[in-house]
C-alpha cells in the first residue's frame, strides 16, 4: 500500500466536474518504464499525438491557453498581463517554486505536481488573509516534453485553480539542464492593511494549527517504501491518506477571514512546525511553548508514531503540511474557534507564546525535547534529509 498508481484530486475538488483525466487514459507500471520516460508515464491511447515531443514553446503555450480566462491575461498572447486590484485592497503576492527531486518524485503524476506547485503558493496566500486571484507560471525543462505529460500538467493546473478561485495570467516556458522546475507567483487580495504577518505575535498569545500534522512527510515516506504500511498497521484508507496529503496539499482558504478577524499574526507552515514557528517568535521577539502530546494528528499519523516514536520527528519537523500557524490573543481565543468551526477548518490549541525568546517543545513525558534538527533548510550544509528532501 504505497503511494504509486493513484493520483487525482480528492472528491470534493473535482466531483462536478465530469470524467476526470484518470478516467481516459492508461496508466503504465513504473517497472516496465525505463528511467528517462518516468516522467511521461500517463499515455491517451485516444490521441494520436500522445507520445509527440512538443519542441516548440507555442505548442506549449497552447495548452495553457485556456487557462488564462481573465481579460488582463491576453489569452498569453502578450508579453505582460494587467491585473487591476479592487478598490480598497492590498495585493498580497507569493512565490514558491517546486522542483524535481526536492519537493516531487521523478515518477510524480503530472497533473499532481500541477496541483501541488499552485497548492503551495495558495497556502501562503491563505495564512495571510488573502483571498487568490491569478498566478503567474514559469515552467523549466530538462528536455522539450511529450504532448501526453502537458496535457495531464494542465489538466491537474485547471483542477487547482478552480479549486482554489483563481486564473492563469501569463508567465514563461524555458528548456535548460538539471530537474525540471514549476516556479509559481500567486496574487491575491486583502481589505486594504488587513494582511495577517508572522512578526506581529505578542508574549501570551495562544498558539493554534489547523488540520493534522505530519501526514504529508509520513506519506512521502511511503512513497519511497511502500512496507512501511504494513509495519505502521495501516488500512488501505489510511495508507491512502497519507499519499494525498503529499501529492496534493490543500490550503486552507476557508480560514482566510477568521485570521484577518482575530489573529495577530500567522504563517503557512511549510518547512516544518519547529522551525516555522522559530521564524515567528524571532520576527515577533518573544518565545513559545509547546506541548508534544497536544499536536494534532490524523489515525495514520498516530499508527505510524506508535509503531515508531521517531516519527514525532517527521510530524515537528519534515515540513510539507501547508497547514496555517496562528497566535491568537486569549480574549479572542473562544470567538476564534467558533469561526474556525463555522468554516469548516479543524483547529487545534499546541501552546502558547512565552516573553522569553526562544522555542521550548515538551515531550510526551514532559520533558523539553533536543530536538538537533528543527525544519527543512535549502542551505544548510550537505542537506538535512535524503531525496527527495522534502514532499
Amino acid at each position: 500500500m504505497g503511494c504509486g498508481g493513484e493520483h487525482g484530486a480528492s472528491g470534493s475538488a473535482s466531483a462536478a466536474r465530469g470524467p476526470s483525466l484518470a478516467a481516459l487514459v492508461q496508466i503504465v507500471p513504473v517497472a516496465l518504464l525505463s528511467g528517462a520516460e518516468r516522467s511521461h508515464r500517463i499515455l491517451m491511447p485516444n490521441h494520436p499525438n500522445a507520445a509527440e515531443v512538443l519542441a516548440d514553446e507555442e505548442a506549449i503555450v497552447r495548452f495553457l491557453e485556456p487557462l488564462a480566462t481573465a481579460a488582463g491575461a491576453f489569452a498569453l498572447k502578450d508579453d505582460c498581463a494587467i491585473l487591476r486590484p479592487r478598490a480598497g485592497t492590498d495585493l498580497v503576492l507569493k512565490t514558491d517554486p517546486i522542483a524535481e527531486g526536492v519537493h516531487f518524485l521523478p515518477e510524480a503524476e503530472p497533473a499532481d505536481i500541477a496541483w501541488k506547485a499552485l497548492a503551495v503558493n495558495v497556502s501562503d496566500l491563505a495564512a495571510k488573509g488573502a483571498t487568490p486571484s491569478a498566478y503567474l507560471l514559469a515552467l523549466s525543462f530538462p528536455a522539450a516534453p511529450r504532448r501526453s505529460w502537458v496535457a495531464a500538467f494542465v489538466e491537474g493546473l485547471r483542477e487547482a485553480q478552480e479549486a482554489f478561485g483563481c486564473h492563469l495570467l501569463g508567465g514563461d516556458t524555458d528548456r535548460r539542464p538539471g530537474p525540471m522546475t514549476v516556479a509559481i507567483t500567486a496574487i491575491g487580495s486583502v481589505p486594504r492593511g488587513r494582511m495577517v504577518r508572522r512578526g506581529t505575535a505578542r508574549a501570551g498569545d495562544s498558539l493554534f494549527v489547523s488540520g493534522t500534522l505530519g501526514d504529508a512527510a509520513l506519506g512521502l515516506q511511503l512513497a519511497k517504501d511502500a512496507t512501511r504500511a504494513a509495519a505502521w498497521g495501516l488500512s488501505q484508507q489510511m495508507a491512502r491518506h497519507l499519499c494525498q496529503r503529499f501529492r496534493r496539499p490543500q490550503p486552507r482558504l476557508a480560514l482566510a477571514g477568521t485570521l484577518r478577524a482575530h489573529a495577530s499574526a500567522a504563517m503557512d507552515l511549510s518547512d516544518g512546525l519547529a522551525k516555522d514557528l522559530g521564524r515567528m517568535c524571532k520576527a515577533s521577539g518573544c518565545g513559545a511553548l509547546v506541548n508534544l502530546a497536544d499536536l494534532p494528528l490524523s489515525p495514520a499519523a498516530r499508527n505510524a508514531v506508535a509503531a515508531e516514536t521517531d516519527q514525532y520527528l517527521s510530524v515537528l519537523a519534515a515540513g510539507d503540511d501547508y497547514e496555517i500557524l496562528a497566535s491568537i490573543p486569549p480574549a479572542r481565543e473562544a470567538l476564534f474557534q467558533q469561526a474556525a468551526a463555522a468554516a469548516g477548518v479543524a483547529v487545534a490549541r499546541i501552546g502558547h507564546t512565552t516573553a522569553t525568546g526562544g522555542v521550548e517543545i515538551k515531550g510526551i513525558d514532559a520533558k523539553a525535547l533536543d530536538l538537533t534538527r528543527t525544519g527543512w533548510d535549502h542551505f544548510a550544509a550537505g542537506g538535512e534529509t535524503t531525496g527527495p528532501q522534502r514532499g
